[in-house]
């Protein structure tokens, strides 16, 4: 049977449960396939989901330098596979615009994967279209097979564009075909391809069966606290900076509590700025929690908040999945207009829509508080959405089929 070889960052990861979500269920669709990571973990969580995949996982050297003999032999037996000419000189052309420890990481990391899979690889599928696309197409055209990628929102919005139009072309040993989950992203990406067939909207949607029945909300009393939370990275992108200025401006008379779930480069610098505004004592920083975990703080909260921007370097969400889990917990929901949030929330139907400055943050936060009718109403409307348009199976069925075309026919 013709296997895939799947190239991830990291495996498993806490803040990927989309890529989680997606290979188990392209595994129990019975697609084979072996992932290869270009990193060790770091969480010292996991969710269950990743207790479900059966695949082997294959982790390259991390760095190089870790494990030298490794990597020699490698290089080594590179010289003697199909593509090797063709790798080396796409490799070298590469050096020439990036000449970077990174790049040079990643085709010693491709030689090794080269040499180390099996005959009967027949195709390659990345998750994310920089560093594991870069180390999928040099191994790719190493062996001799087709290979393709899954886009998401730093590696589109980031990376440069000459990078991205030679892995959208065959001409320049591009992608067979690339997915991305926002229709945004797509046509960013159908631009630079060489044709707008090669990049497909693919959105990845929730497995419903994976969560629980949204809870019975009774209607808070505008007495009552007004429970926040929020569940990112603490990167520049989420906004959680401006979300802390945002609660340093609420009304005296409005009474509430914020909670944090995620892990970030930025955590000690928000918890400072929490400090520095007096809002310790009503910000509770949970840190990086499971699934489960997530889920149960979003049953009991009254409002999901995540005020995503777009970051100096360019950087910025696509559609981010803790969204449509607070939809199916019906918590409602206050965010951005920013990327992609507005295919899934339509601002005043199915959440609210501000921009990311902190008095309008406050000023809508303060209008949840006010309208204890407002929340349930909008939740409902987000709810029904997710189900009618983004659940998982449609996009597993697409994927499914696209990559096993890739395996039997690379031409396809």
């Amino acid at each position: 049977m013709k296997r895939l070889a799947i190239i991830v960052k990291g495996w498993p990861r806490l803040s990927e449960t989309f890529i989680a979500q997606e290979l188990v269920a392209l595994e129990e669709a019975g697609l084979d396939f072996d992932i290869w990571s270009l990193r060790h973990p770091t969480d010292k969580k996991t969710h269950p989901l990743h207790d479900r995949l059966q695949a082997k996982v294959h982790y390259l050297p991390e760095y190089l330098r870790d494990e030298p003999r490794r990597v020699a032999k490698a290089v080594g037996a590179a010289h003697s596979l199909p593509g090797f000419d063709a790798a080396a000189e796409a490799y070298r052309q590469d050096v020439i615009r990036d000449d970077t420890p990174n790049r040079r990481r990643r085709w010693g990391q491709a030689c090794v994967m080269a040499h180390e899979m099996g005959d009967d690889v027949a195709g390659l599928y990345a998750h994310f279209l920089h560093t594991p696309s870069s180390v999928a197409r040099y191994a790719a055209i190493l062996r001799g097979l087709p290979w393709s990628f899954s886009a998401h929102a730093k590696d589109i919005w980031t990376s440069p564009e000459w990078e991205l139009r030679e892995k959208l072309t065959p001409a320049t040993h591009g992608a067979a075909f690339g997915a991305t989950c926002t229709r945004f992203g797509a046509a960013h990406l159908q631009a630079l391809a060489d044709s707008p067939a090669r990049v497909d909207l693919v959105y990845h949607g929730l497995d419903l069966a994976r969560f629980p029945a949204p809870p019975e909300r009774p209607l808070r009393r505008t007495d009552q606290p007004l429970h926040l939370m929020s569940v990112g990275r603490l990167v520049e992108k989420k906004g959680y900076d401006r979300l802390i200025d945002a609660l340093a401006l609420l009304p005296k008379e409005v009474h509430w509590h914020f909670t944090h779930i995620g892990g970030g480069a930025l955590d000690a610098d928000m918890r400072a700025r929490a400090q520095a505004a007096g809002l310790s004592d009503r910000i509770t920083w949970r840190g990086a929690c499971d699934q489960p975990e997530v889920i149960a703080a979003m049953r009991d909260h009254d409002l999901f908040v995540l005020p995503s921007r777009i970051a100096e370097d360019g950087d910025r969400d696509g559609l981010p999945n803790v969204l449509m889990e607070a939809a199916s917990q019906k918590l409602p929901i206050l965010s951005t207009p920013v990327s992609a949030i507005p295919e899934f929330i339509e601002d005043g139907v199915h959440g609210m829509l501000r921009a990311d400055t902190p008095q309008v943050i406050a000023d809508a936060i303060a209008t949840f508080a006010a309208d204890p009718g407002l929340g349930p109403q909008l939740a409902q409307a987000a709810h029904a959405r997710l189900i009618s348009a983004f659940t998982m199976p449609p996009g597993i069925a697409h994927l499914y089929g696209r990559l096993t075309a890739m395996l039997n026919d690379p031409a396809a």
